[in-house]
Parts: structure tokens; C-alpha cells; sequence
């Protein structure tokens, strides 16, 4: 066995179920599941119907860069999206289909991180954002970097401090994770932080990798969150030199049964990586593919989604108000909310008393510089109906109310 799997914490999910581990929560209340950011809205019905009009593709093995039509179909959406021009991401270089954002987000750092010895003996950086997705740390660990941890706090607006990074870590940075719309926070990177990162990435060369797997879950129709892509060309970097954008159909289309996600970007970048997933063995089912190809050429369903996620952030958050600081995210569907205990604490006496289960937020992140950033904070997922979130609402108003007194 690699001795690297030794350094691989206990996922969140696990630790949660450590934490519940011998309470037994009131039966009256039936149980509501707030805590991981699974949507349950509906799979629209013609992603189905794809997937059963293609079935007969199961007899056939499909190919690690996938469909041509569905490479094209996601160029066309990215332009679309992103505001870039027609034709000039190429789908034959510049785009590869993943089986969700999760297996490619782990597998890029361990096609991109070079670990031949470097002249000062220190091992390659990968830096992350801290609290995080699991997964960043996980593909540096067993990728044989160190990870980097960038503190995500209130004063920042939860995003992360690149003028905190210390020169020799840049020098050392080999690939940088980001998340925006961010995970838990859902605190979105604006052109500004894009463009000091991307002018960062050209003086110390290093692969930004961004996880935009919530871009398309925000609250303004008006203002859709930036794109890396998106400012790369707007500061003239057309082949998108250095910058991968991971997304996927789970959050966007609730669809996360099917798997489906994309990388785009460098060509110079995606080139070797499509080599490596020729070994990797995760080429997408044939099924699959046309159902992608249907979820990516339609709106109308993601405009619902939102509005689904924007009537129950409406609601919950006018339940809470009176009685804690809560605020609305720009995007995602998380509220990350402080509490007045200590997180693990809150969670556990949540669910013992009013039968809510939430995510301890110190299990989404790692003490760093003397700061565990997750630390007196929860991360609720708004995915359980609207009916269900009222009712977690009113229970948590209740676990809170009976902590004041």
C-alpha cells in the first residue's frame, strides 16, 4: 500500500456520523437532512428520457474524449455563458467530459503535480482554500505535494488572501484549487481576484484549477458569478494559458446520479491529462453522453432550479433572522452560519434535540496559522423542499432560543 494514504484525514461525512454516534433524537420529529449538498429537486424528465432513448449505447464502449457533439454542445455553452466568442474554445483540444467534477478535480493534481526533487529539497505546494472540498487536500496528499492552506474569513468576505501567501510558497506552488462560488460560504471571486491570481500564476508558473460546479446556483438573474475563462480573456490570455474550469450537471441540472461534468481550458494542459485518463478508465457511458448533451443545451430548467433554491433561502432566512445573523449568499445553496457554541457542539445538540442534522464546519477545514477558519460555523445545505426547510427552520429557531435562555 503507498505509504501517502496514511495522511488522508476522515471524510466529514464519517466524522458527522462519529459525532451522532449513541443519540437517539426525538421520534415526534421526523429527521431532516441539512448537512450534505446533494440536490433533491427533480431530474428533469427529457435528461431521463435521454438517458432511456440511448440505452442501446451500453452495448458499446465509449471513448475517453467523448462525443464530438457533446464537446461541441459544452464550447457552445461555455461561449454562451462566459460571454466569449463563437468558435473560439476548440472542442477537439479544449474540452474533455469527466464523470463529475469530483473524480476530475482529484485526478488533474495527480497528472499535474511534478515531484522530481527540486533543488531545495521541499516538496511541491498545492494551495487551497480553507474551509474547503475535501478532495483539494486528498489529490495534493496522495499526489506527493503539500498542501497550502489560504484562510477563508469573515473580514475577507470568506474568500481567500492571495497578498498572504508568502513568496516562497508561490515559488514552490505548483497547481492552486479555488472555488467560486464558494464551498461552504458561497462567496463568489470577482474579476478583480481573478485577474491578481492569473497575474500570480504568470510570474510564479503555476495550473489554476477552478471548481465552478455552483456557478449556475445564484441569486441575482441579473449578475451570473464570473468565470475564469471569463477573465482570462478579458485580459487577453485567449488560450486560456494555465487556467482548467471544472463543472458538472449535479448542482446545475439535479442530476448528481449521473455523473456528468466537464474540464476546459489549456489545450497545452489537457492534452497530457487526456492521455492520462486514456489509463485512467473513466470514460463516460455512451447514455450519458446524449442525456449531457440535452441538460447542456437547456435553460429553462436551471432558471427554475434557481428560483426553487431562491424561494427556500427567502423563507428560511426570515425565520432565522430574529433570532441569529444570518445572511442570503450570493450563490450556492449553503448558508454558512455562525454559532454561539462551539459547531461540533451545535450540530450534536441540534440533532439530539429537534432531530436536524447540519455539517459542523471545523470538519470542512484544517487549523492553519493558528486559525481553524470552520470554528464556531455550520454548513446548512438548503436541498430538502421547501416544506422540509421551513420546518428545519422553525427547529433551529427553537435550538437556538432555548441556548439564550
Amino acid at each position: 500500500m503507498t505509504p501517502k494514504l496514511k495522511y488522508l484525514h476522515p471524510y466529514p461525512f464519517e466524522k458527522l456520523a462519529q459525532l451522532k454516534q449513541g443519540i437517539v433524537p426525538p421520534v415526534s420529529k421526523p429527521h431532516i437532512s441539512l448537512s450534505i449538498g446533494e440536490p433533491t429537486h427533480e431530474t428533469p424528465q427529457f435528461i431521463e428520457e435521454a438517458l432511456f432513448n440511448h440505452r442501446h449505447g451500453l452495448s458499446n464502449y465509449p471513448t475517453t474524449k467523448g462525443l464530438p457533439e457533446l464537446r461541441l454542445t459544452i464550447a457552445e455553452w461555455i461561449a454562451r455563458r462566459f460571454h466569449l466568442p463563437n468558435g473560439l474554445i476548440n472542442p477537439e483540444t479544449q474540452i474533455l467530459p469527466v464523470s463529475g467534477s469530483r473524480e476530475a478535480l482529484f485526478s488533474f493534481a495527480q497528472c499535474i503535480v511534478d515531484t522530481t526533487p527540486a533543488a531545495s529539497g521541499r516538496p511541491p505546494v498545492v494551495i487551497m482554500p480553507n474551509p474547503f472540498y475535501q478532495i483539494y487536500e486528498g489529490a495534493a496528499l496522495l499526489a506527493g505535494a503539500e498542501p497550502y492552506f489560504l484562510n477563508t474569513l469573515e473580514e475577507s468576505g470568506y474568500l481567500p488572501d492571495f497578498d498572504a501567501v508568502p513568496e516562497e510558497i508561490w515559488q514552490r506552488c505548483q497547481l492552486i484549487y479555488i472555488c467560486s462560488p464558494g464551498n461552504p460560504s458561497g462567496s463568489v471571486m470577482t474579476e478583480a481576484d481573478h485577474k491578481k491570481l492569473l497575474t500570480l500564476a504568470e510570474k510564479y508558473d503555476f495550473v489554476i484549477a477552478s471548481d465552478e460546479c455552483y456557478s449556475e446556483l445564484y441569486d441575482d438573474e441579473n449578475s451570473p458569478p464570473q468565470g475564469l475563462l471569463q477573465t482570462a480573456y478579458r485580459m487577453g490570455n485567449e488560450a486560456f494559458k494555465r487556467c482548467v474550469i471544472f463543472h458538472s450537471l449535479s448542482k446545475r441540472s439535479n442530476a448528481p446520479g449521473l455523473r456528468s461534468g466537464f474540464v476546459a481550458g489549456d489545450a497545452e494542459l489537457l492534452q497530457p491529462y487526456f492521455q492520462y485518463r486514456t489509463y485512467h478508465g473513466c470514460a463516460m457511458p455512451l447514455p450519458t453522453q446524449h442525456a449531457s448533451i440535452k441538460a447542456w443545451q437547456d435553460e429553462h430548467h436551471v432558471i427554475e432550479n434557481r428560483r426553487l433554491y431562491r424561494e427556500k433561502f427567502t423563507v428560511f432566512i426570515s425565520i432565522l433572522t430574529e433570532v441569529c445573523e444570518i445572511q442570503k449568499p450570493p450563490a450556492s445553496f449553503y448558508v454558512w452560519l455562525k454559532t454561539p457554541i462551539s459547531d461540533t457542539e451545535f450540530a450534536q445538540q441540534l440533532f439530539a434535540h429537534e432531530n436536524v442534522t447540519v455539517l459542523p464546519g471545523s470538519f470542512l477545514s484544517r487549523e492553519f496559522d493558528g486559525i481553524n477558519p470552520g470554528l464556531n460555523h455550520v454548513r446548512i445545505a438548503l436541498v430538502a423542499p421547501l416544506d422540509e426547510c421551513i420546518k428545519a427552520a422553525h427547529r433551529i429557531k427553537n435550538f437556538l432560543n432555548t441556548l439564550e435562555k
